[in-house]
């Protein structure tokens, strides 16, 4: 992200774009806004000009935001997820649509072909510099990635390893007044043995190649009293200082901090800008500084709020003494807490929500769905059954056989704390062994479906648990919930607040029965639990043999 501006403009910009791109706002639309949809789980816009947190009750982890002209971009990691880096857009900073995403497949694509729980996308940088977007994000495995667009929604280019190297982690690139740039970035200490620290480093205006061997330490955590875990750098340039914003603490319950300097080499002075306050959003930290069209700042932000992810909130900003004050005033000096309410950004724009729903009658998936690994055409069609979904049946590639080790599941994020999802599925030509159904996907995990024996097509209702966070997931157990199923039927997930879901199913669309108590859904690696549909065999299905028809996937508000 560019995160300085031209000399003339940075009395009256604290952050915005390069001059060339940077634009008046020219208009919005007249009024407060449309009125909330009545069956959209989550809507941050409050119809009367404020807005409520989360702006994305969705796990669009580890946000970054820019605005060129009167539009605001913003891109969050995806991890071992397909498509990857999603890529949203709004006019107000509360209303968020999603446009597409940037990376396709991950890379290296043999690694990526089966599931890598907590690999792959983590936190990206998004900037604006030279006439065109550019995104740069960590694999904490491989290094450091770089990908240019001239359109935000794409196409972009492939990924380019900047900077190879385990455990490099959060870059923050920024090209200063005398074209010199850098990347500044943080450490992976399960990958590298050392975090709380941020590396600077010297960079290729071009971003094609790094400009040194190594790069010096201007951020030590550990010099700072009572810091650990610091991460998630992002730098700055405005009225003669460098910033860097970066949380401290851990992602459950850290704060937001913020470090400057005269030199972008340091030495940096550090303050604590956010806290959790007497809130209950534990851990606000690690987002995006942005300056509105009218001049005012604000701050995008996570929270993570475990079976959900790391949802995203938005935070009024100002200045006190040369240090940014983010949200509300808390009771540690110079440090805000997080608002509830507030004001909208600009005023005007109507409702949007990204989407959930999918009737699967267009020509492609809606852009909400992802892949548990790198995906392939021929696991699914749009086109053998006109308006309904096809999956084709998948073999589970691990040797446990369980559902969560198949690279072919289709989910989506949870979009709201409380929600029903209703589908209609039909099973066919399955052989001895097929599953397919309905699931809440974490790393402990629960669905609801069909299973082929071969005496019948059982109705079966699967949990596995208990939850770890890493290694060996769970031990899976299965309940028949009627032993001799038709092919076709109604499935729902009711979800609670607290992540707490139960299924149901019906043969007629009427009369729904539950299968079990509610199921408490847990967090997956580094993400939030997905609910999505499957269809996985012991052995991937010939073409024109097992597979689920999938009629619809609606969402609606409890």
């Amino acid at each position: 992200m560019q995160l300085h501006f031209p000399r003339a403009q940075r009395l009256a910009l604290l952050i915005t774009l390069p001059l060339a791109l940077a634009a008046c706002q020219t208009g919005a639309p007249g009024g407060l806004g449309a009125a909330a949809p009545a069956d959209q789980p989550w809507v941050a816009d409050l119809g009367n000009g404020k807005y409520q947190n989360p702006v994305l009750h969705a796990d669009y982890a580890d946000p970054d935001a820019i605005r060129v002209g009167d539009t605001y971009y913003m891109v969050s990691s995806s991890f071992a997820q397909t498509p990857g880096l999603p890529l949203l857009e709004s006019k107000d900073l509360v209303n968020w649509e999603l446009v597409g995403h940037a990376l396709p497949a991950l890379v290296p694509a043999a690694q990526f072909a089966t599931p890598q729980f907590a690999k792959g996308v983590w936190a990206p940088v998004l900037r604006h510099h030279d006439g065109k977007f550019w995104l740069f994000y960590p694999d904490p495995d491989y290094g450091v990635y770089v990908m240019t667009a001239e359109r935000f929604a794409g196409p972009w280019s492939a990924p380019h390893l900047l900077l190879p190297g385990k455990g490099i982690i959060d870059p923050a690139p920024l090209w200063d007044d005398d074209g010199k740039a850098y990347l500044m970035h943080g450490w992976a200490g399960s990958r590298s043995g050392k975090n709380n620290i941020v590396t600077l480093r010297a960079m290729a205006p071009d971003a094609k190649r790094m400009l040194d061997e190594s790069g010096p330490v201007v951020i030590d955590g550990n010099q700072v009293l009572g810091m650990h875990t610091l991460e998630g750098p992002k730098l700055y340039k405005a009225d003669g200082y460098y910033y860097v914003f970066a949380p401290a603490g851990g992602v459950e319950q850290g704060y937001q901090a913020v470090f400057r300097s005269r030199s972008i080499y340091g030495p940096y002075e550090s303050r604590t800008v956010m806290t959790q306050g007497d809130t209950a959003i534990n851990g606000p930290h690690q987002g995006a500084w942005i300056r509105a069209q009218d001049g005012r700042d604000w701050f995008l932000h996570f929270q993570d709020k475990y079976a959900y992810g790391r949802v995203v909130h938005l935070q009024p900003m100002r200045w006190k003494d040369g240090w940014p004050v983010i949200g509300e005033d808390s009771r540690l000096p110079g440090a805000g807490q997080p608002v509830l309410t507030y004001d909208k950004p600009v005023q005007g724009y109507p409702v949007k929500v990204p989407p959930t729903s999918d009737e699967f009658s267009a020509p492609r998936l809606g852009l909400q769905w992802q892949w548990n690994a790198n995906n392939r055409p021929e696991w699914y069609s749009l086109t053998a059954r006109p308006g309904m979904l096809r999956l084709h049946t998948q073999a589970v590639p691990q040797a446990d056989n369980y559902v969560r080790n198949s690279p072919a599941i289709l989910a989506q994020k949870l979009p709201a704390p409380s929600f029903v999802v209703d589908t209609h599925i039909e099973l066919h030509n399955a052989a001895d062994g097929d599953r397919a159904g309905l699931i809440v996907n974490a790393i402990q995990y629960a669905w609801i479906g069909l299973r082929k024996t071969p005496a019948a097509t059982e109705l079966v209702y699967t949990q596995c648990g208990p939850f770890r966070q890493f290694g060996p997931a769970c031990t899976e157990k299965t309940w028949v919930v009627l032993a001799s199923a038709p092919s076709s039927l109604y499935l729902r997930m009711r979800m609670a607040e607290g992540g707490m879901a139960t299924f149901y199913y019906s043969t007629d669309n009427v009369d729904f029965k539950p299968v079990a108590a509610p199921y408490a859904a847990s967090k997956g690696g580094w993400v939030g639990a997905q609910v999505g549909l499957f269809s996985v065999g012991k052995e991937a299905a010939a073409p024109g043999t097992s597979y689920l028809d999938v009629d619809y996937f609606r969402f609606r508000a409890q």
